[in-house]
């Protein structure tokens, strides 16, 4: 169903995202174990990347083609980022409106394409209703950063989710919880068998498993396993152990899907300011670091005694939390929301963080850093924002976020004492 999309693009109250898929860390199915475990990025028969938009003015314009073997499957666009808030169209047709471009997201098209060739546009919105929250930002040209589609079978795995906790009288192992979750976009009962296995480093195998699960209607629900983690296999910066997961959809006797993820395993808290990874205090070196910083500088600052980035606002590629995780460094990732330009006045008319309509805008930016960055081990903490005062729209930013991740830290430097900020002291 299409979209009624109101109001003109200036002087533009803040309209919240509409028609997005609830934000979820990279996850890309392949047809066979093989392809899966390269994870080469090229094209197969089930993921298409799209690297040819023709450019009109803040309009993007790409072909696609949806093959027959994409019958009786889902087809979801993934788009990284935009350099500002967008709406999308299929085939002239109104499908989504995202208001936070600096976050990836994905789009289910299923309704909307047609086997054979179609069209996507994506118009990025100027001025930006939400410039007020992106203070960073200077004028540029419209652009996009890695765009795919990707087709799934009706009932797929839709995230992955990693929970640990630590045995406090035999501190010498942690039990990991991965949670599968799994959604079916049928209207009538489904039911698909899981299949997990989850390797160790050295090869041998710390959980293996299957479980069926029967799904009605547009339903999803989660398959969880437990494994031990022994503390020399721990994700850590000395020793930045990931593991293997993979992971097989069967229905009706026929794989559909195969997944593989490198996961770590460690444990986050904090005891008076300090922060505990795997129950011992860490002291954290920090530096900022822009979010399209390469992977060289990433490492010069590793080699030069750095063991914490706080990432500042904008999009940050799959590729720096991969590097982050490789090399064992610790990440503070900031949503994107930097008020600065509107300056530090709570009263009506001054900084958006103490205006009550602008307080859906940074609890969806919020969430969505936390719930597409929150797998990776590197990922430490959150910030709530940048310079961007404080006020009631910050406070319940912090309250919700805490009830999504009891243990990790959510931050925000600028609180000058105030109680949305989880103290870490740094060196």
């Amino acid at each position: 169903m299409a979209l009624a999309l109101c109001g003109t693009l200036g002087a533009q109250e803040y309209t919240p995202s509409q028609g997005l898929e609830l934000p979820r860390g990279t996850a890309i199915s392949y047809p066979t174990r093989e392809e899966a475990a390269a994870a080469t990025g090229r094209n197969n028969r089930y993921f298409t990347r799209l690297d040819e938009w023709t450019r009109d003015g803040n309009r993007l314009t790409a072909r696609i083609t949806v093959p027959f073997a994409w019958a009786n499957r889902q087809v979801l666009l993934h788009v990284g980022r935009a350099s500002g808030d967008y709406e999308l169209r299929v085939n002239g047709r109104t499908a989504a409106r995202n208001s936070n471009g600096s976050a990836p997201a994905e789009y289910n098209l299923t309704r909307l394409v047609r086997e054979g060739a179609n069209t996507l546009e994506i118009e990025l919105l100027q001025p930006s209703p939400t410039a007020a929250l992106e203070s960073w930002k200077e004028s540029s040209a419209p652009e996009l950063g890695d765009t795919w589609l990707t087709s799934p079978p009706t009932m797929y795995i839709r995230d992955v989710l990693i929970k640990n906790s630590r045995n406090r009288a035999t501190d010498d192992f942690l039990t990991a919880e991965v949670g599968i979750v799994v959604k079916t976009a049928s209207l009538n009962p489904r039911t698909s068998r899981i299949y997990y296995e989850l390797q160790a480093p050295d090869g041998t195998t710390a959980a293996i498993g299957h479980n069926d699960m029967t799904l009605d209607m547009r339903r999803e629900d989660t398959l969880r396993f437990l494994a031990r983690i022994p503390d020399t296999l721990q994700w850590n910066p000395e020793h930045p152990v990931r593991y293997t997961l993979r992971l097989k959809t069967q229905h009706e006797g026929r794989e559909v899907e195969h997944l593989e993820l490198r996961p770590g395993f460690r444990t986050v808290e904090t005891h008076n300011g300090r922060l505990l990874v795997n129950g011992r205090p860490t002291a954290l070196r920090t530096r900022e670091i822009r979010p399209d910083a390469p992977t060289d500088e990433i490492e010069a600052l590793r080699r030069q005694g750095c063991n914490t980035l706080r990432l500042l606002p904008g999009a940050a590629a799959e590729s720096l939390y991969d590097a982050c995780d490789s090399l064992g460094l610790y990440l503070i990732v900031t949503a994107p929301v930097d008020t600065r330009r509107s300056g530090l006045s709570r009263r009506r008319g001054g900084n958006p963080s103490n205006n009550p309509a602008w307080q859906e805008a940074f609890v969806e930016r919020a969430a969505t850093a936390y719930h597409t960055t929150k797998r990776h081990p590197s990922v430490i903490a959150f910030a709530l924002a940048r310079q961007s005062a404080n006020g009631i729209n910050l406070y319940e930013t912090y309250l919700k976020m805490k009830r999504l991740d009891e243990t990790r830290p959510f931050i925000y430097p600028d609180a000058e004492g105030e109680w949305n900020n989880d103290l870490l002291i740094t060196e």
